[in-house]
């Protein structure tokens, strides 16, 4: 598509004969996730019959993170000793990185993209955590996929996103509010209408479509704040940026969620660096070169 405007409809941009299809196993697990009555034996069933997806799951069980003394070769005993939310979402990592294009844009690095998404993530959930929240390992899911989109809106409106990249840059602005201004909708909407359109549960079509919506999230009460978890942690630095422009912003909605001190920020943020190390080999996404509190204390 060559142009946009200001209200373009999403449904122009993401015609159905352009969006990639999510392997059917991901959505069943997704799926399971949601119910309280499924098991290790439900949640195998869909993995065994996808040989690719199942071969992938033993060497992530396997490989050195979890540090197993014998080789795990059963899926059912692998969902049993990791748990069946650790290896959702890393079923549904492969399945999204497998499918998404890799749009080629100017200095856009598709892996860098992930490596942000994949250090979200992990500030979610342990932010989750943190407050106690029951669905801290939803977080994960929803941190990782909220900009998702992002891709495919480079690949269908270069000439606009040019635009846009350059405005942000030399204006310091959001990328969420230059779209609105441009499109009439953001990327957050765009991944939204893409996990719909992949019937990705309810839940997590809402946390990924509130993610640029922080300031609402926060004053919505405490049913808001597993959303305002995932848009707090979209506002963590790139690994590419060289320094942290929105923590003072970060840092105030941190201080409305959690109530906690710099030193106590820090400590999470501590936490985040380690998880993010120890995950990323397993993606095969390369260690962020600035830890976040490298980013604090710069």
């Amino acid at each position: 598509m060559s142009t946009a405007t200001q209200n373009t409809s999403l449904e122009e941009v993401f015609r159905s004969d352009l969006l990639p299809a999510l392997p059917t196993s991901a959505i069943r697990l997704l799926q399971l996730s949601q119910r309280s009555d499924a098991g290790p034996p439900e949640f195998a069933r869909p993995i065994e019959a996808d040989p690719g997806l199942m071969g992938q799951v033993l060497k992530f069980v396997n490989s050195s993170y979890f540090g197993f003394s014998r080789e795990i070769t059963s899926i059912q005993q692998a969902l049993t000793l990791v748990g069946t939310r650790a290896i959702t979402n890393f079923a549904l990592w492969n399945a999204v990185f497998s499918v998404i294009p890799n749009p080629k844009f100017g200095p856009f690095d598709l892996k860098g993209l992930w490596q942000d998404s994949l250090r979200r993530a992990v500030f979610a959930r342990k932010l989750g955590r943190t407050l106690k929240l029951a669905n801290a390992e939803e977080l994960f899911a929803g941190a990782l996929l909220q900009d998702m989109a992002i891709p495919l809106l480079l690949k269908e409106l270069p000439a606009q996103y040019e635009t846009l990249v350059e405005r942000r840059v030399a204006e310091g602005r959001r990328l969420s509010g230059l779209e609105r201004e441009m499109f009439g909708w953001d990327h957050a909407e765009a991944a939204a209408m893409l996990a719909k359109r992949w019937n990705l549960p309810e839940d997590f079509v809402d946390l990924i479509g509130q993610h640029t919506e922080l300031d609402e999230l926060l004053s919505g009460g405490e049913s808001r704040l597993p959303a305002a978890c995932v848009a707090l942690a979209s506002m963590l630095p790139s690994c590419t940026d060289e320094a942290w422009t929105e923590f003072e912003l970060f840092h105030a909605g941190f201080n409305r969620l959690c109530d906690l001190d710099l030193d106590a920020l820090e400590a999470l943020l501590t936490e985040v660096d380690e998880s993010t190390a120890e995950f990323a080999p397993l993606l095969k996404l390369p260690t962020p070169k600035m830890t976040l509190v490298e980013f604090v204390s710069a």
